[in-house]
Order: C-alpha cells, then sequence, then structure tokens
C-alpha cells in the first residue's frame, strides 16, 4: 500500500477538531491542548542568541550536532540510568513526534501489530498505520489506576505482533508505571521477542513520591528499547521542534538515513542551545519550579472535579486529570461540545485517545492557577443547571 493510501486512513485529530470548533467562542478557556503555559527559560533562549552570533546558521550532521548528542548521553546516564554511546546510539529529531514514525519504519513490515497502551497519545495509531502497521488497543483501567499490567497485553498479544508503545508518565490519564509494571512489562517483550518503545517526555513532571524508571536501563532491555524523549515539556520548548532518541545502534542508524530525507537535520542553533541547557543547573531550577506549580494546579482541579460530582483519580504524573463524565449520562464528544458551547471552557473527549477513553475527558491544567479555578466554577454551574450530577 502507497504512503497515499495510508494517509487516506489517518484522520484528523480529534483534539485540533474540538479546538476548530471553539474558534471565535469568546471568553473561552482552554484546558485542551497540551502546551506549557511557561515561557522556555530566558537563559535556554540567551544560548540560542549566542549560537546565532557564533554563525550556527547551517546544517549539521543528521544526527544531530555531537554537543549535544555528548549533553545528552550525560543526561541518559545520570538521570534514566542508560548507558548510550553519543556516536551511535542516541540522535537529535524534529520534536519527539517525528521519532516514532522514523523509529517504526526502521523494523516494521505490512501488517505487523503494534500494541498500544490505551487511552492513547493521538499520534501513535495513526504513526503506526503510516508505517504499514496495525494499531492494536491494549485497553487500560481505572481500578488499576490506569497502568498497563501483562494480563491486558496477553490479551491482545499474537503471532504477528512486532511492538509495543509504552508511555509514562502518560498523556492523557497522567498514569506513571512503577519499577515492578516496567520489569513485569519488560519480561513480556523478551518472552514474546517485542521492541518496545518508551515515551518518556513528561519524564519529571511527577507528583506525591512517584518516580519516573525508564524500561531501557532494566537487564537486557536496552537492545530492544527505543526510548523517545524531547524538550518540548521539560524546558517549554514546544516551538523548537526538538526530540532526541536512545537505542540500538542497527536502529539509529536507520533512522538517521531516514531523517536524511526527511528533515535533514533538526536546527542547529537550537540544539546548541539545548545541549547548553541541559548543563546549565538554572535550567534543572526552573523544571522543579514548573513541576511545583503543576502540582498545586493538580490539587486544585482534582478536589474541584471530585466536588462537582465527576469522580476523578489524582494524576501522579504529567499535566493532564482524566475525570469520569460516564455517569452525566453524555458521551465524552456531547460532554466536551456542551461544555465549549455553554460554560465557554475548552476539554479534550476521552474518545480522541482511543476505544478506552470513552467516559472520561482530557484536562490539562498547564494553564494559569486563577483560569483553572474560573474553569472549574463555570464546569460545575453547568453541570448543576443541566441536573448532569
Amino acid at each position: 500500500m502507497a504512503l497515499s493510501d495510508r494517509l487516506s486512513l489517518v484522520n484528523p485529530s480529534e483534539i485540533r477538531k474540538l479546538f476548530d470548533l471553539a474558534q471565535g467562542v469568546e471568553g473561552l478557556i482552554s484546558l485542551g491542548i497540551g502546551e506549557p503555559d511557561f515561557d522556555t527559560p530566558e537563559h535556554i533562549r540567551e544560548y540560542a542568541k549566542e549560537a546565532l552570533d557564533r554563525g550556527m546558521t547551517h546544517y549539521s550532521p543528521n544526527a544531530g550536532i555531537m554537543m549535544l548528542r555528548e549533553a545528552l548521553a550525560w543526561k541518559l546516564k545520570k538521570q534514566n540510568g542508560i548507558d548510550a554511546d553519543p556516536k551511535t546510539q542516541i540522535m537529535v529529531t524534529v520534536g519527539a513526534n517525528q521519532a516514532l514514525l522514523m523509529g517504526l519504519a526502521t523494523f516494521l513490515r505490512d501488517g505487523e501489530e503494534v500494541l498500544i497502551s490505551g487511552p492513547m497519545f493521538v499520534s501513535y495509531a495513526p504513526a503506526v498505520i503510516l508505517a504499514g502497521g496495525k494499531p492494536v488497543e491494549v485497553p487500560t483501567y481505572e481500578e488499576n489506576e490506569f497502568r498497563l499490567s501483562v494480563e491486558d497485553l496477553e490479551k491482545h498479544v499474537t503471532e504477528k505482533t512486532r511492538a509495543l508503545i509504552i508511555n509514562t508518565p502518560n498523556n492523557p490519564t497522567g498514569a506513571v508505571l512503577t519499577r515492578n509494571d516496567l520489569e513485569e512489562i519488560g519480561n513480556f517483550a523478551v518472552e514474546h521477542d517485542l521492541i518496545v518503545f518508551s515515551d518518556e517526555v513528561y519524564e519529571h513532571f511527577v507528583y506525591d513520591g512517584a518516580r519516573n524508571h525508564s524500561i531501557a536501563s532494566l537487564d537486557g532491555m536496552f537492545e530492544r528499547t527505543i526510548t523517545i524523549n524531547g524538550f518540548s515539556k521539560t524546558f517549554a520548548m514546544t516551538g523548537w521542534r526538538l526530540g532526541f532518541v536512545a537505542a540500538p545502534e542497527w536502529i539509529i542508524e536507520r533512522m538517521t538515513r531516514f531523517q536524511m530525507y526527511n528533515a535533514t537535520c533538526p536546527v542547529t542553533f537550537a540544539q546548541y542551545a539545548a545541549a547548553k541547557a541541559l548543563k546549565d543547573e538554572r535550567s534543572w531550577k526552573a523544571v522543579e519550579e514548573m513541576r511545583r506549580e503543576y502540582e498545586r494546579r493538580r490539587n486544585l482541579v482534582w478536589k474541584r472535579l471530585n466536588e462537582m460530582g465527576l469522580p476523578t483519580l489524582k494524576p501522579k504524573g504529567a499535566f493532564y486529570i482524566f475525570p469520569r463524565i460516564r455517569d452525566t449520562g453524555l458521551s465524552s464528544k456531547e460532554f466536551s461540545e456542551l461544555m465549549l458551547l455553554q460554560a465557554k471552557v475548552a476539554v479534550v473527549p476521552g474518545s480522541a485517545f482511543g476505544s478506552a477513553g470513552e467516559g472520561y475527558i482530557r484536562i490539562s491544567y498547564a494553564t494559569a492557577y486563577e483560569k483553572l479555578e474560573e474553569a472549574m466554577d463555570r464546569m460545575e454551574k453547568v453541570l448543576r443547571e443541566k441536573k448532569l450530577v
């Protein structure tokens, strides 16, 4: 099947559809798009200016400048327990999203299946389809804090299964897999000879004593894991479009070849700024300040949602919360449209994240505390007026 045929199988994101509908709604409070409301820290912006002044406006190597890859090797070793050679096992990508498609393209054959923990980030299934594979959603459940289990996986694995995508901390649920979870998932991957994609873009935003663990750091797992991460969430650098990957040499070589004929390379002066940022203590101080503020906002939204009659787990990571709206009698799309049109609050229907998301909505608390308070007031008012809770 040609790529043009596969594109016809991929629908536009439900999130984007919602925000098309939101255009022109006066006084709208958006709790939809998963983007930090913080600006990139000033010292990182200054590093980019420094790079421009030094003339770093030319192509970089396809896999990224060595300065950044070496800084990433240092970061991965220190923070994630992953030993990766910056020359052959690390590459820089144009955002983390690009890494997913390029990674799948290195090994996936037509019709092979990829297990995806659901509810799932909106890009996962389309990336599998575009790479020629078949996405298989593996539902997770509120009763288990939306954490993926081997019992869930065993119900969906077949002879055609080639890979598994996990995301911890999770978008949209905020679930965080424990080390024991990852050890069991790792054993499952070995048993079924699967390649694991581990999306860890929210790794630094964890709460209540939770910790991010990288599955590639476990014994024997680096050789079958593609660890995907980026700078968009960690350093509030969404518009800079910088991601990175750590993986076995054969995968990096093929991904680099793909990038050679795709984007050529990530932006050179942005790479310099990211390399400097990784080794600058001010960057990590800024990350911790953002984490604390997200936690404060999470506590507010969690409390208010439960008080207004929407049962909600307290997420342990990322900056999303996933309240259950099933008891209102509305579908997730109906609920989202009601909030948009009546409360002037944009939330995302859980169905946008796969069938396992139906009956829930996603709220991003990456917006100002005062706006979150106002949004909760508006939502509660509409729910009371409509007698939905």
